[in-house]
């Protein structure tokens, strides 16, 4: 699929992670038809676009074993879902590369330790994984898109601070190696609005807004912020869970991911048109509480409801400020 179909840079996409980076650490997990559910559910809410697994090892991830069998069906019945999957590794890349996925996604760290825990490899090496990724896909004549998702970009768990040139450095480095699309992830929920804004709009300058995106985890409460100021700064790709699913093993008390019902919420405040039904949306959650009685949801339009004053125009005298 050509880039641009995929991610038009004259509107704001929001990509639904929930059914991948939301189910990476829970304890028990939707089943097939659950997620089947949740999925035509979100779709017929507006969402278009989601990642829904990981070709990872059964034996090392057993909720994403079904990872085949949903982009199957999105396949056969579901053509307007834009379906992305992770894979870490050759042979994730290689067993992508075997079904209809629209993206493959792979992880690059921004520093070289947590590169080394996440997947025992250099930042070398993960970017020579885009370039294989890349160059497979080009070779079977795939239509997938590959994106990178460049982990600890605002700030690393294991090493501390990351200086921003060394985000750009990798940025440049992802490109070179055969990736359509680049993600900055604030993994361990470290950055404010002012560090958002300032990365957002150094990697729009670079590479414009259709070729980057945020993925943002709320593990200190500035998940919505640091939306907003990805937004203002030109980017017009954001990452959320439903229900603010996810965490990541190198933060302990994470929360998870920005919550992708508040964040869609935002984008109609600020004006801009998503083409979510925000309360079909909220009533998806039925469907994770059922598959997950316990399990911890968050997320504050779910909680309070929405405002009265909502209607399609909410926002708009704001849009373009």
């Amino acid at each position: 699929m050509a880039l641009a179909a995929a991610y038009p840079e004259d509107r704001v996409t929001l990509r639904e992670v929930g059914l991948r980076d939301g189910l990476q650490l829970v304890k028990a997990w939707p089943s097939t038809p659950q997620k089947l559910q949740w999925l035509t559910r979100e779709h017929a809410a507006g969402v278009t676009h989601f990642e829904i697994g990981s070709f990872l090892p059964a034996s090392r991830a057993p909720q994403f074993a079904d990872v085949r069998d949903l982009l199957a069906f999105v396949k056969e019945n579901a053509p307007g879902i834009h379906a992305s999957a992770l894979a870490m590794n050759e042979r994730g890349i290689d067993d992508a590369l075997s079904t209809s996925a629209a993206e493959i996604a792979c992880v690059v760290s921004a520093t070289e330790e947590h590169n080394q825990a996440n997947i025992r490899r250099s930042l070398d090496q993960a970017i020579g994984l885009v370039r294989y990724a890349a160059a497979r896909r080009d070779e079977l004549g795939h239509h997938a898109l590959i994106s990178v998702g460049i982990a600890m970009a605002f700030g690393c768990s294991i090493s501390g601070s990351v200086r921003p040139s060394q985000v750009l450095r990798v940025v440049e480095a992802c490109l070179a190696a055969g990736a359509d699309i680049v993600g900055v992830a604030d993994t361990v929920g470290f950055a404010g609005p002012d560090q958002v804004f300032a990365l957002s709009e150094a990697i729009r300058k670079l590479v414009g807004s259709g070729r980057f995106l945020v993925h943002l985890h709320d593990t200190r409460g500035m998940g919505i912020a640091n939306a907003s100021a990805a937004l203002d700064a030109g980017c017009r790709i954001l990452d959320g869970a439903l229900g603010g699913l996810g965490g990541c093993p190198f933060a302990p008390g994470a929360t998870g991911n920005v919550v992708f019902e508040d964040m869609a919420f935002l984008c109609h405040t600020k004006g801009f048109d998503t083409g979510i039904d925000m309360d079909a949306l909220i009533r998806v959650r039925e469907i994770q509480r059922e598959a997950m009685p316990g399990e911890t949801f968050h997320g504050a339009l779910a909680r309070s409801g929405m405002p009265k004053s909502f209607g399609p125009d909410a926002g708009s005298e704001y849009r373009g400020r």
